[in-house]
């Protein structure tokens, strides 16, 4: 290791430089053909095992979350506490890209990424459905089906999408812009670990980072993208009478993909902003929609109040494992969602690093900790406080739209207000524009992964991991469906959690060198000025 406070400038090396090239791909040979390979034979034998499959989704989930559901809430803490103190430590003055530089995108527009990559697919997914599902089987000790129960409901699921979740985000996408942009690193997850392993990191031990992290990328990516198409197919059944089936779902994660694969091809400016931006317009109108045909009081009240309640809930719910209890509502819950947010956090923190530089260590952490979080809450309190009050008042019946089919939920709910239809059809279109940033944010990362941390590769290369999401996304469907997914997430979630563990101690160490470089040169033009000065009135 490195010692504190020391700077070793890595060697100057261009990304890809020991990459394959032909036929369209420019590869990393160890990194693509072996995460590659890992992912080809988990599809062959799901498919050759299709019966079996659904079983042995069930056991691995329940198996891993019972034996590292601990650890898993135990080290989301940790991430959070990390993040936290570097934005208000002397760290937060830090600016990404060096003292220099400039941010590329607009405030807006970087925000408009941070959300349409992060979670868009989930909370349109579960924004009716979560807090429904805690209304009736509060897990904290409320009567069910009770305004207590609806509080308790809203603030647990503010818990599961706020301020733990874009933590996580928050350490992967600050240490993957600080080495990419501060040391000139590629950009990568092996990078983030130069401080601790020095040029090893183009060794196997960083082949062995990066493979981890395309696993996890992939499968993050496809329980997201499972998650969406379920969604679509419930809204085309609500609005034409489309079958809801797995052999319909399948087919609409090829067209969707097909439309990602076109966004992929134009690139991140061209593409991936652009479509990004046009999401949050979409988004934005079918929020304000909701606000205004929705229970507007009891939407912006709920919203006040559940921040109240998140925020004295929060230090409990943060480290509760539910051991005296000797229940295992967590394996279903904050287990699945701390897997499925460690999982993402390659993804989502590579296209962070992508569109940041030019921002200071703080502004970095206040941006992407603090604003999605809020947004996410006020989402979740328009949609699920929406169905809450529907629900409190025996209207329409979401309770058991949500036990019989969580993807209908959101439909069956748009259905007790005015213009149904066309809600309703803003849903899918919201859902399918989600579904296509976040396939082609993913495919752009996986690439920069698999080729060295190369920024523009091939098309035929995008194009390849972009179908490959889908046809993983599909797999799962057709072998387990919704728990299939939730496996998915956890078991690349728990193993990837520690790489995060020991960046948390690697982007310290790096953050620490520069701070004392940029000390040392303060130092010296202080010295400087006065020695000019001396002598000037020397001079006199």
């Amino acid at each position: 290791m490195i010692k504190e406070g020391s700077r070793v400038e890595p060697k100057k090396r261009t990304p890809g430089d020991t990459n394959i090239k032909g036929w369209g791909f420019d590869l990393h040979p160890q990194v693509a053909f072996i995460s590659g390979g890992i992912i080809i034979l988990f599809i062959v034998l799901t498919l050759i095992f299709q019966e079996q499959a659904d079983a042995t989704f069930t056991a691995v989930k329940d198996l891993i979350a019972n034996a590292g559901g601990w650890f898993l809430i135990l080290v989301a803490n940790i991430y959070l506490g990390v993040v936290v103190i570097l934005a208000f430590s002397k760290f937060g003055k830090i600016r990404i890209g060096g003292e220099d530089a400039k941010p590329e995108f607009s405030t807006f527009a970087w925000y408009a990424m941070l959300v349409s990559a992060g979670m868009g697919i989930g909370l349109m997914f579960w924004s009716v459905a979560e807090p429904i599902f805690h209304f009736q089987t509060p897990p904290l000790g409320s009567e069910a089906g009770t305004a207590a129960a609806a509080q308790e409901a809203m603030g647990i699921t503010y818990f599961h999408w706020g301020l733990h979740a874009w933590g996580i985000y928050t350490l992967v996408g600050l240490s993957l812009a600080f080495f990419a942009f501060n040391r000139g690193l590629p950009l990568t997850m092996r990078s983030v670990f130069y401080p601790l392993l020095g040029e090893k990191i183009y060794e196997w031990p960083g082949n062995l980072i990066d493979i981890l992290s395309v696993v996890a990328t992939l499968f993050g990516l496809a329980t997201s993208l499972g998650f969406g198409v379920q969604q679509v197919n419930a809204g085309l059944n609500f609005l034409v009478g489309l079958p809801d089936n797995v052999i319909l779902q399948v087919i609409l994660i090829a067209i969707i993909t097909s439309f990602a694969t076109l966004s992929v091809v134009a690139g991140l400016d061209g593409g991936v902003r652009r479509l990004s931006e046009w999401n949050i317009y979409l988004a934005t109108a079918f929020l304000i929609f909701m606000i205004l045909v929705g229970p507007t009081l009891f939407i912006l009240g709920s919203f006040v109040q559940s921040l109240g309640y998140y925020a004295a809930i929060f230090p409990t719910l943060s480290f509760w494992t539910e051991t005296f209890e000797g229940t295992d509502w967590q394996n279903g819950w904050t287990v699945f969602y701390w897997g499925w947010w460690i999982s993402w956090s390659p993804f989502v923190g590579i296209f962070i690093a992508r569109v940041s530089k030019g921002r200071t260590v703080r502004e970095f952490v206040l941006g992407v900790l603090f604003v999605p979080s809020l947004l996410s809450f006020f989402w979740m309190s328009v949609f699920g406080g929406s169905a809450l009050s529907l629900a409190l008042n025996n209207i329409g019946n979401i309770p058991e739209a949500v036990q019989e089919n969580v993807a209908t939920a959101l439909f069956v709910m748009l259905e007790q207000f005015p213009l149904a239809s066309l809600s309703s059809l803003i849903g899918v279109l919201l859902v399918v524009t989600f579904f296509v940033t976040s396939s082609d944010s993913g495919s752009l990362v996986v690439d920069n992964l698999t080729s060295g941390g190369k920024l523009d590769s091939p098309v035929p290369q995008r194009i390849f991991w972009a179908v490959m999401e889908g046809v993983v996304a599909a797999v799962l469907l057709l072998g387990g469906g919704l728990g299939a997914l939730q496996t998915a997430s956890i078991t690349t979630g728990l193993p990837f959690s520690i790489v995060l563990l020991v960046m948390c101690f690697s982007l310290r160490q790096g953050l620490t060198e520069d701070w004392t470089e940029l000390e040392a040169k303060k130092l010296k033009a202080m010295e400087a000025r006065r020695w000019v000065s001396e002598n000037r009135e020397l001079g006199r």
